[in-house]
Formats: C-alpha cells, sequence, structure tokens
C-alpha cells in the first residue's frame, strides 16, 4: 500500500499515510483534489467499489473530517481518504458521478450533519427526518436533551417489575 501511496504521491498532494493493516491504509488529500484523486483510484488503481463515506464532527476544530474508503476486488485492499472541510461552512464537491450509491451517502451526511454537496441528485430531499424542523441532529453541539423538552411535552415514566407485571397481566387470579 506504501508503494500505491509514493505513486499517487507524484501526482496528488497526499499526507498522513497510515498503514492499518497490509489491506488496509488511510491518507489524506485536499478538498479540492478529492475528486479528483477519487476518479483515478477508481479508473486507474481498480478501486471500484465504494464502501461507505461517512463523517466525524472534531467541533474543537471547526472541521467535518470525510472518509471515504474504497476496495479494490483485484488486490484484496481497502483505501480511505480523508478529506477536511470547514464545519461552519461544510461544502464537499459531490461524487454521484463515480457510485451511484455516493447520492445515499451524501442525502445522509447533509440530512445528519449539514453538509452541501452542489449538484447531487436529491440532496436536499428527506431521507430518513421526514418533517425535521431543528438542527442537524449529528453535530456534536446539537443538544439532544434541549432539543426534547422544548420539542415534546413531558409525561411521567411508569416502570414496573418484569415479575410483578407479568403475574398482574397474565396470570392474574380473577
Amino acid at each position: 500500500m506504501k508503494k500505491l501511496y509514493d505513486i499517487l504521491s507524484l501526482q496528488f498532494e497526499l499526507a498522513d499515510f497510515e498503514s492499518k493493516r497490509s489491506d488496509l491504509a488511510f491518507c489524506k488529500v485536499k478538498a479540492s483534489q478529492a475528486i479528483s484523486l477519487l476518479t483515478h483510484l477508481r479508473d486507474i488503481h481498480g478501486y471500484t467499489h465504494l464502501v461507505m463515506l461517512t463523517c466525524v464532527d472534531w467541533l474543537e476544530d471547526k472541521q467535518f473530517q470525510l472518509t471515504y474508503l474504497l476496495h479494490n476486488y483485484a488486490t484484496k485492499t481497502d483505501l480511505g481518504i480523508l478529506v477536511f472541510i470547514d464545519r461552519d461552512h461544510p461544502v464537499m464537491d459531490s461524487l454521484h458521478h463515480l457510485w451511484k450509491q455516493g447520492r445515499v451517502y451524501q442525502r445522509e451526511l447533509h440530512e445528519m450533519f449539514g453538509i452541501d454537496f452542489p449538484g447531487s441528485p436529491g440532496v436536499e430531499e428527506p431521507m430518513i427526518l421526514e418533517g425535521w424542523q431543528g438542527p442537524p441532529p449529528m453535530r456534536r453541539d446539537f443538544d439532544t436533551k434541549a432539543y426534547s423538552d422544548e420539542t415534546y411535552s413531558h409525561r411521567p415514566r411508569v416502570q414496573n417489575e418484569p415479575e410483578q407485571h407479568m403475574k398482574e397481566q397474565l396470570y392474574s387470579e380473577d
């Protein structure tokens, strides 16, 4: 995997190569070069399967880390491409033209983190949070308790002991 990194480094500004196992490595690339690198990996180096696209919210650093995990069936290797984008203005180029399933990942990241992928079909359509009016709920600064208190009415919680509940509900002597 290090050999591939060295080859790619001649054409792309890569950083922080980290080999986790002989078949799994990660490296970082600037957002401006990410789609070109992903295209190159797919078309030239055989990383034809987009395994996933996910996000980490680095609240303290004011960044989102996008991780594109690619798989090469011929070499049975996985390569993770890390891309950091500004958390206050989260915009990333779309990869829907490279992998159709990328649309779904991008919709999820848009809905859960507020990341925009301009040009991605249906990116603003609700996916999971139909009718949601709040801020993106997977951001680390989203206060679940405050949102719940503001949105829902309080109701007392009833707690039953399972053994007693079963006796009363299923085995009553009536």
